[in-house]
C-alpha cells in the first residue's frame, strides 16, 4: 500500500465515529497469522518476471477475507474495494496510486488456492496457532452436521443441476444441497471439517471428524449407534452422543429424556461456528458447483471463524486497535 494517502482518505481518517464494520477489520487484521499464511501461499504463487507483474500477495489473501466475511462475489469484491475506506484500508488499496485488482484477478487467486489445496493448509496453521496458545482442546470432541443449500433451478448455462448435490429429507422440508461436518473441542473451536451431498448419513463422516485423542464423545441422536458406543468405551471413550430409542423418541424413557437434554448442553457448543458462517457471513447457500470448491470456502470460513471465536483472548490486554 502506498504511503501517500488522497485528500479523501485523510479525511476519512479523521471522522469521529469508528464503525462496527472498522472495529471487526481491525481485530482480525492484529489476530490473523500473516506471515504463516503467505509463507504457505509464496511457493505457488507467480513470479515477477516476463509480461504482466502480479499483484502483491498480501493485498490478494485481504481481498479473499474480505470475500468470505461479507459474502462477496468476484466482481462484488473488486466494486466493494472501488466502494469501502474500510475495505481498502484493510485490503492495503490506497485509489489513485495502487492498482485495484480486477473480478479476473481475483478469481484466478482463489483458483489458486483451491488447486494447490491451500484453503486446508490456512485451517491446519490456524489450528497451529489456536494450540500452541492453549486455545484448542483435545480431550474431548463435538460432532455435528448442517446443510448448505444449492439451487435447485435448472435455468443455468447447462440445463442442469449440480450433479454432485442430492436433496433429503429434515423434518417435513426436504433441502437439496451439501452437507458440512464439523468435529470441535468442548468450546465450540474446529478442529476436523469434511462435506459431503446432503443425502450423506451424519454418522458415516464420524471417523473423519475424530482426532484420535477424545476422552468423551458428544453428538446428536443422528450418531447414535449402539456398536460404536460398546467400541468407544472399550477404548477408554465416554460416550455422550444422545441416546435413540429402536422405535423412535416416543419410545424413550423419561430418564433418557433428561440425560439427553444434559447432553445437550454441551453438545450446543457446536453450533457456535455454524451461526457465525451461515448467519453472521452468509454461507447458507452454495455459490460454486461441486462439492471441492465449495469445501475449500469452508475450511477458509471455519479458520476464520476459529480466530473471530477467541480474538478477544489473542489481542493483549486493553488493546486498540485502527485500520
Amino acid at each position: 500500500m502506498s504511503q501517500q494517502r488522497t485528500f479523501a482518505s485523510v479525511a476519512w481518517s479523521q471522522k469521529g465515529k469508528v464503525t462496527r464494520r472498522e472495529r471487526f477489520l481491525a481485530e482480525m487484521d492484529a489476530v490473523i497469522p500473516w506471515s504463516r499464511l503467505l509463507a504457505l501461499i509464496e511457493p505457488h504463487y507467480p513470479k515477477p518476471g516476463r509480461g504482466r507483474r502480479p499483484l502483491e500477495m498480501e493485498t490478494m489473501l485481504r481481498i479473499y477475507f474480505l470475500q468470505q466475511w461479507f459474502n462477496l462475489s468476484d466482481p462484488a469484491a473488486e466494486d466493494a474495494i472501488y466502494d469501502s475506506e474500510s475495505m481498502r484500508r484493510f485490503a492495503k488499496v490506497e485509489l489513485g496510486q495502487d492498482v485495484v485488482p480486477d473480478e479476473t484477478t481475483i478469481l484466478r487467486f482463489r483458483h489458486l488456492l483451491e488447486k494447490h489445496g491451500l484453503t486446508e493448509a490456512i485451517f491446519e496453521a490456524v489450528k497451529d496457532l489456536l494450540a500452541e496458545h492453549r486455545l484448542l482442546l483435545r480431550a474431548g470432541t463435538i460432532v455435528d452436521a448442517t446443510i448448505i443449500a444449492a439451487p435447485s433451478s435448472t435455468k443455468n448455462a447447462t440445463g442442469t443441476r449440480d450433479p454432485e448435490m442430492k436433496q433429503t429429507r429434515k423434518g417435513q422440508n426436504w433441502h437439496f444441497g451439501m452437507k458440512l461436518h464439523i468435529g470441535t473441542d468442548r468450546r465450540g473451536t474446529v478442529h476436523s471439517l469434511t462435506a459431503t451431498h446432503a443425502a450423506e448419513a451424519d454418522i458415516k463422516q464420524l471417523p473423519n471428524l475424530l482426532h484420535g485423542e477424545e476422552s468423551v464423545l458428544y453428538g446428536d441422536q443422528a450418531y447414535w449407534k449402539e456398536a460404536d458406543r460398546q467400541a468407544f468405551e472399550k477404548r477408554g471413550v465416554r460416550y455422550r452422543v444422545n441416546r435413540r430409542a429402536p422405535g423412535g423418541n416416543r419410545n424413550l424413557s423419561q430418564r433418557w429424556r433428561k440425560i439427553n437434554r444434559a447432553r445437550s448442553r454441551t453438545r450446543a457448543r457446536c453450533e457456535h461456528p455454524f451461526r457465525v458462517v451461515k448467519r453472521l457471513w452468509g454461507f447458507d447457500k452454495t455459490r460454486y458447483r461441486g462439492i471441492g470448491k465449495n469445501l475449500a470456502r469452508a475450511q477458509t470460513m471455519f479458520a476464520l471463524a476459529n480466530l473471530y471465536a477467541v480474538r478477544h483472548r489473542l489481542l493483549p490486554p486493553q488493546a486498540r486497535y485502527a485500520l
